[in-house]
């Protein structure tokens, strides 16, 4: 049997550490691995694991992977340490599988030119911090003794800056009773973070968690169920995964990591020295418990997961003992992280925690159980393609018809996910669902119309895999937006992030100071934000920073989002709102772009003119080189660092477009066998999997019509590029075709990429069009 792909790599870049907290399972705890290690990691120890996780995401077939780069105190590593991961990572990527970059720091040497490289490197930022300066500085101090809370604070404060905000992931919150649960929160919610996780102190049977003298038999979960309730009463301003993956085990879905629930375990760590441990919370159990004896140089990342120490951890119902799995809160508890099992040489025992886990998850489901109203019902398929329809598709065109019943079927498919977020919530009553719901019912094309947005679909996956940065503040958004499209005068009060008022659609009110939430209302004269100080403002405010849109002949308007906070999905850094001369620069080249592809490309460009929704700018890639994405999960939008020229610009956007109505079509049909792991050799890239084979050869059958059209014009850089281009692409189509992995359908596909193909075979590069 086939192990699961490990999706998540914490990456040790620094195996030292600035602080002396107490309570560290890395250096206080009983493994002591960390004393021979090298300070920090080596250039060949990063080559060869950014290798390993591109051809274990190759393997698989991941679209997705995350990397944490952490220590020790990983900013010791030093600015490159962190550009050459994140450059050899993104080379060692697949073009289909977006990289997730994250570093996790105790924050005291964080500056504003670290968060300007993170910016750059798409780096987002994560920061522990135990609450307020008392509880802070009972753990986490200098090892002289001095406080490390002024700095921490000053780190959070540059990630709360506006132009580092985006790079904010959350804060790290260690649990200790002693510490008042309603100071931490408020000390932790002041700080208006994105997401916190609140993680009980490592801890096994040998070595008991501190339990205060009449505090109780359950002092954690009562220390946790008093976060909660302040939680619970704030309207849950910012994500926490310990609560978050209780509701969703509750409601029968995935938990959020190997803390509980009873998914399979995905993380493997990497030292400095290249050798692959399990997850660092085993070092608090025995000395060695976390090795694996294996290493980046000898072993892949399939070898760690057949690893029988892995193998234990991804056992799910199975590996727990006779205790756990008799237990009612089971799938909920998951029996506990694995190394709080330990006891006697054995994890074969119920967690240190399970008393407090069991009175957490009995309390949560308590709070949860008023009744709820039903989700409306939801056309999961959406519309059927005729049969003529998906023979478009299959030559890699697909006109205006066709894209739109992909794009509706698309929006069934939001739809499904926007109500499985709500139903696994954990919320009884919703004043923000509750007018959705109705606004559905009495004005569907305002509801559609925001469903429709790339972005939504994103959060909503984002949500449902269990993202902390995809908070559920945002379906308070989405019927906000919905209600000011109806216009019929419908309130509704929407949580601030930093003070800003996001409407997904519409634009961003950027009120900054204490502000917490807007009341806003839609009328049909417009549309007002009331917010606690009694300002009430609307869309003729300075402040309102509008989503703007671009008119092409003939095309639907095309959005240029650069303000929703949704959008960062793509495998590149998005650009920050455009100044007034890059947004008429943008406008002019997309113009230019359209009139090209109409011109040149029509049976391309008419699938764009129906399908393409959003354009989301950017940052400009190193060296001037052309960046372009389009995310799986965010149909009608692509993302583009704008080139130099507008024919640049039309070639990007045919190209990623190829990709969101395949992406659309593997939504509804199976191409290929997803269980065939072989790899393929195609178009000088490292060997892929069949799907992203087929993603390939799909994108670059627009890519070489481009060329071919381009070749005309006599430019000799364009005569060799049709050449270039149509060479591997003929390559691959075989391929592809030969594979033997593909579906009847997807063999039909294969058959219409040849029968588009063949024509540019057959003409020389200089008469092109033939």
């Amino acid at each position: 049997m086939t192990p699961p792909p490990l999706t998540q790599v914490v990456l040790k870049v620094h195996s030292r550490c600035d602080l002396a907290c107490d309570h560290c399972y890395v250096y206080e705890h009983a493994d002591t691995g960390w004393r021979a290690r090298p300070r920090v990691v080596g250039e060949a120890v990063l080559a060869r694991a950014a290798e390993r996780i591109g051809e274990h995401a190759v393997a698989h077939g991941l679209t997705s992977v995350r990397v944490v780069l952490h220590g020790g105190e990983p900013l010791l590593a030093g600015p490159a340490v962190f550009r050459r991961a994140a450059e050899a990572l993104r080379a060692a990527l697949p073009e289909v599988c977006d990289l997730d970059l994250r570093v996790h720091t105790n924050g005291v040497r964080l500056s504003a030119a670290y968060c300007e490289l993170f910016g750059e490197l798409g780096i987002r930022v994560g920061v522990s911090l135990d609450g307020d300066r008392a509880a802070n500085d009972r753990h986490r101090r200098f090892a002289d003794g001095r406080s490390s809370h002024p700095r921490v604070l000053r780190a959070v404060g540059l990630l709360r800056e506006p132009r580092f905000r985006h790079l904010f992931a959350g804060l790290l919150c260690t649990v200790d009773t002693a510490n008042d649960p309603v100071a931490v929160y408020r000390a932790l919610a002041a700080l208006e973070p994105p997401a916190v996780d609140l993680l009980l102190p490592h801890a096994t049977w040998e070595r008991p968690p501190e339990r205060p003298a009449g505090a109780g038999a359950t002092p954690y979960a009562d220390w946790l169920l008093a976060v909660h309730e302040r939680w619970e009463a704030d309207g849950r301003p910012f994500a926490v995964r310990t609560f978050d993956s209780v509701h969703r085990t509750l409601a029968g879905l995935p938990g959020l990591g190997e803390a509980l629930g009873l998914e399979p375990v995905d993380l493997v760590v990497l030292e400095t020295d290249g050798t692959y441990e399990q997850a660092d919370s085993l070092r608090t159990a025995y000395d060695g418990a976390p090795a694996t004896g294996l290493d980046v140089f000898r072993h892949s990342l399939d070898d760690v997961a057949r690893h029988p120490g892995t193998a234990a951890r991804q056992a799910g119902l199975a590996g727990l003992n006779a205790t756990c799995r008799a237990c009612p809160v089971v799938r909920s508890c998951g029996g506990g992280l694995y190394a709080h099992r330990y006891r006697d040489g054995s994890f074969d025992h119920p967690s240190v925690y399970c008393a407090d886990l069991r009175e957490l998850i009995d309390g949560l489901a308590a709070r949860a159980g008023a009744p709820r109203r039903p989700a409306p019902p939801v056309d999961v398929a959406g519309p059927e393609l005729s049969d003529a329809q998906l023979g478009e598709l299959a030559l890699g065109q697909g006109g205006p018809e066709t894209v739109r019943a992909l794009a509706r079927s698309q929006l069934a498919l939001t739809r499904a996910m926007v109500a499985a977020v709500h139903g696994s919530s954990g919320v009884a009553r919703s004043a923000a669902w509750e007018l959705l719901t109705e606004l559905d019912a009495a004005e569907p094309a305002a509801v559609d119309a925001v469903l429709a947005h790339p972005y939504v679909r994103a959060w909503a996956a984002r949500r449902l895999t269990g993202d902390p940065g995809a908070g559920l503040a945002a379906l308070a958004g989405l019927a906000a937006a919905a209600a000011v499209r109806a216009g019929r005068g419908d309130a509704v009060a929407v949580p601030l992030r930093e003070g800003v008022l996001h409407l997904p659609t519409l634009g961003r009110l950027v009120l900054g100071g204490g502000a917490r939430e807007a009341l806003v209302t839609g009328g049909r004269t417009g549309w007002t934000a009331r917010t606690g100080d009694g300002t009430l403002t609307g869309p003729g405010d300075p402040r309102w920073q509008p989503v703007r849109r671009i008119g092409l002949a003939g095309w639907r308007v095309l959005a240029l989002e650069d303000v929703d906070p949704q959008r960062a999905v793509h495998c590149w850094p998005v650009a920050d709102r455009l100044s007034g001369t890059a947004y008429a620069g943008w406008a002019q080249d997309l113009r230019a772009a359209a009139d090209l592809l109409d011109r040149e490309l029509p049976d391309y460009a008419a699938g764009l003119r129906a399908g393409l929704t959003t354009v989301t700018p950017l940052r400009p890639g190193p060296d001037g080189r052309d960046l372009s994405s389009a995310a799986r999960q965010a149909f009608g939008a692509v993302a583009i660092a704008r080139p130099g020229t507008a024919p640049g610009l039309a070639l990007l956007l045919v190209h990623e477009f190829q990709h969101v109505k395949l992406g659309a079509v593997l939504d509804r049909w199976e191409l290929y066998d997803r269980t065939d792991t072989r790899l393929f050799e195609a178009f000088g890239l490292s060997p892929r999997p069949v799907g992203s084979l087929f993603q390939a050869v799909y994108a670059h059958l627009a890519v070489t019509a481009f060329w071919g059209t381009q070749a005309d014009a006599g430019s000799p850089a364009a005569r060799s590029r049709f050449t270039h281009w149509r060479g591997l692409t003929d390559a691959a189509v075989d391929l592809l075709a030969g594979s033997g992995a593909l579906t009847a359908l997807g063999r039909r596909f294969a058959d219409g990429a040849r029968e588009s193909l063949d024509p540019w075979l057959r003409v020389p590069a200089g008469r092109a069009r033939g």
